[in-house]
């Protein structure tokens, strides 16, 4: 078994590749035939020609496209993602300082989802067209319905504002707590391995609005896929003989969620990187200062640096996301991979 899963492990790192180098020409190609100028941008509106063109041969633009595409790429070889265009800060500095920021929202929001998402869903499939499929179906296609800034907006609006039971949408921490040492990156985590108890419920406080509305976000597909996943299993042959042999209900219920384990983690995969990548907005109502905000500043700021190095932080986090979820369905269904 350890000589297939290292085999395995190799052969999707070595489908990956190709893929991350692709997404990174794609990306470099695209943000320089833009309309965006950079450079513009760093000289300002009084800049002679002179200047212009001592700042782009600065940041090497005055390059042809693949000639600094090879430059980029070699220079990545070393782990060199270049500096900031704006504050001159190394990107991985940069990337290591928010990754884990938007990884803390994330992880709690769809880890929440899916305790919510799977036994709703699989609730429902049981008696589909009943009450509770109903219900449960309604309120999905409402959570997935809602545009996620909205939702945030709404959620302070309502909570902050209105009911004054939610903290002020401003940070990580408030701003009276002394906030803990950086471990891990994570308040939340920090603050507990500090002993900084002040903080940690500052923290838990914080994180209560905008891990709502990403749980909304991500609940809403998750009990729709597993329902649908549900209702083909529950309708197969070994179920149906499960149930002409007199097995309970909730045995039932473990046999369809045991087998729709596999195809649900898969989908739980994508909604994590799916939900990384969607993370700015939120950041940005909720001033959070995740990878997603720095992402979304960059853009707005012309900072390609930055662009650069977020994809490229998105790309590789995918490819291992994917990576531990091929593995955990090796590990539950090994069939799939000699179907495979």
């Amino acid at each position: 078994m350890p000589q297939v899963i290292a085999r395995f492990l190799a052969l999707r790192l070595l489908v990956s590749m190709p893929v991350v180098l692709g997404i990174l020409f794609l990306t470099f190609m695209l943000i320089r035939i833009g309309h965006q100028d950079p450079v513009a941008m760093l000289a300002g509106p009084l800049a002679d020609a002179s200047t212009y063109q001592m700042i782009r041969s600065e940041l090497e633009l005055d390059r042809p496209l693949l000639e600094q595409f090879v430059v980029y790429v070699k220079r990545l070889v070393h782990g060199d993602l270049g500096r900031s265009w704006q504050g001159g800060t190394p990107v991985l500095q940069e990337i290591v300082t928010h990754f884990p920021i938007t990884l803390e929202l994330v992880v709690l929001s769809v880890g929440l989802a899916a305790l919510i998402g799977i036994p709703v869903g699989i609730r429902a499939a049981t008696r589909p067209n009943g009450w509770f499929d109903q219900l449960s179906r309604f309120g999905a296609l409402t959570a997935f319905s809602i545009p996620t800034y909205w939702m945030g907006l709404m959620a302070i609006l309502i909570f902050f504002y209105l009911l004054r039971w939610a903290p002020p949408p401003m940070g990580r921490v408030s701003l009276e707590v002394i906030a803990p040492p950086v471990i891990t990156g994570s308040v939340l985590l920090d603050s507990l391995l500090a002993g900084n108890w002040a903080a940690l419920r500052s923290a838990a406080g914080q994180l209560i609005l905008p891990v709502a509305c990403f749980t909304l976000v991500a609940a809403a597909p998750t009990i729709k896929q597993t329902r649908a996943i549900a209702i083909e299993i529950l309708g197969s042959d070994y179920i149906r003989f499960a149930r002409a042999s007199g097995f309970s209900r909730a045995t039932i219920r473990r046999m369809a969620l045991r087998n729709a384990l596999a195809p649900v983690l898969t989908f739980l995969g994508t909604e994590i990187t799916s939900l990384l990548a969607a993370a700015s907005l939120i950041e940005f109502i909720f001033s959070w200062g995740g990878l997603g905000q720095l992402g979304l500043n960059a853009i707005l700021q012309g900072d390609f640096a930055v662009v650069q190095g977020y994809v490229l932080a998105l790309a590789l986090f995918s490819v291992v996301v994917f990576l531990i979820v091929d593995l955990a369905v090796l590990l539950l269904e090994p069939r799939s991979h000699r179907r495979a």
